[in-house]
């Protein structure tokens, strides 16, 4: 009861910033919004990162229905609780957590007796029908959260809370006994999953959108055995296939390249039509199924594999108040990995200081190494926000950002001489 006392008795803001959806097909508004007060058995969670999905895309855009409105999105949540509820016994103020999408569940119905939660029909989703991570502070379910393996930085972590965890199942379902593996749409969730078919001696086939030679290239990087466009056939036909893209053509073309007895897995919570097919394409065996959320197995297994691969996550990071500019190059296809959300916990300033910068000691870091370089810089309590995104353009010693790092705490921004604060 201890921590719970000392909880109780932190001092938390009233008011957070945090970027709203209003409406369908509208941009997200940075605005302040009361700090949610987490219930008996909810924590409260000061929000680190969070990545941004291609699910957010489609609720963003009015392509999923029924959204909670005003909707605060986000569902790939890394942060630390600093309250909690009275039932709560899992986990202790102080805590480094991860939330994902399946936010709650009835935790009665047949499914959910069934280790089969993801399935249920009153089961509430984080950045949907509940709010999300694209704020300063959230509260989520203590039965829907996770320890996150502490080799894994904020931003590392946040794509494998459903990239990671969406792919891992969709994975699984193809079955363990496959040799070669197809993935059409070579995205967040391709990119993390791969690695681990190649880990387990899987033949890894990359199939993207015609011309797209970089993410082919960056298929190859990861120890995929080939890359080509979606209109190509593989070089020899596969026996199990993911297919992460929404687009419902790709499934005709994916039943074409498999062999007898392949399971053809549908990754996503959206796809469009499917158009139809000759029967012999699914004569033979061939299975197609589809893939709802996620469960708690699912996370718990995956997150115990990952850092024995390791998986390693590509992200390119923006500020929070740029999550609209994040969500504009996944629409734009611009994005090869993800893009986590990170900000400064409590601050007033403005998160907006135009590009990512790069740091290091005469050196440019880019990706996870420039993650770990900025938090090497604020073992002192400095908090650390606009971190840099893979590709950064400009150069700075470790010298020049400790100084900019030294004009303020609680809010600082590790950036070139030439950028503002």
């Amino acid at each position: 009861m201890g921590d719970i006392a000392a909880a109780q008795s932190m001092e938390l803001p009233t008011h957070m910033r945090a970027m709203v959806l209003e409406a369908p097909g509208q941009p997200l508004r940075a605005t302040e919004v009361p700090v949610p007060r987490p219930g008996p058995d909810q924590v409260l969670i000061r929000v680190q990162a969070c990545g941004v999905c291609r699910t957010d895309l489609h609720i963003v855009d009015g392509e999923l229905p029924g959204p909670k409105l005003p909707l605060i999105p986000g569902h790939e949540i890394v942060g630390t609780i600093v309250h909690k509820g009275e039932h709560v016994q899992e986990f202790s103020v102080g805590d480094r957590i991860g939330v994902p999408w399946l936010g709650a569940t009835c935790g009665r119905c047949p499914y959910c007796r069934k280790e089969q939660e993801n399935l249920c029909n009153e089961a509430r989703f984080t950045g949907y029908t509940l709010d999300g991570g694209y704020a300063e502070y959230t509260a989520a379910h203590q039965r829907y959260c996770f320890r996150l393996p502490a080799v894994y930085g904020d931003t590392e972590a946040a794509p494998l809370l459903c990239a990671g965890f969406i792919g891992y199942r969709s994975y699984r379902m193809v079955g363990k006994d496959i040799e070669r593996l197809g993935i059409y749409g070579f995205g967040a969730a391709a990119h993390v999953i791969a690695q681990v078919a190649v880990y387990e001696g899987k033949r890894v086939y990359a199939f993207t959108k015609p011309g797209d030679t970089e993410a082919q290239e960056f298929a190859r990087q990861l120890g995929a055995s080939w890359a080509g466009d979606s209109t190509e056939l593989p070089p020899e036909k596969l026996d199990g296939v993911i297919i992460f893209a929404p687009v419902g053509s790709l499934l005709p073309a994916a039943l074409n390249a498999s062999t007898k007895g392949a399971i053809v897995v549908c990754a996503g919570i959206h796809m469009s039509d499917i158009p139809s097919f000759a029967y012999r394409l699914l004569w033979g065996e061939r299975v197609v199924r589809s893939v709802a959320n996620l469960t708690r197995r699912d996370g718990e297994e995956f997150l115990a594999i990952a850092p024995q691969v390791p998986v390693r996550t590509e992200v390119r990071i923006f500020g929070l108040r740029r999550v609209n500019d994040a969500l504009g190059c996944l629409r734009r296809g611009e994005l090869r990995g993800v893009s986590p959300a990170r900000r400064a916990p409590g601050c007033g300033c403005p998160d907006d200081v135009g590009p990512a910068w790069s740091l290091g000691s005469q050196d440019v870091y880019t990706g996870t190494r420039a993650d770990r370089a900025v938090r090497s810089l604020g073992k002192s309590g400095w908090w650390t926000n606009e971190v840099l995104s893979s590709g950064g353009a400009s150069r700075t010693t470790a010298r020049d950002a400790g100084e900019r790092t030294a004009r303020g705490r609680h809010c600082t921004y590790v950036c070139s001489r030439e950028s503002p604060h």
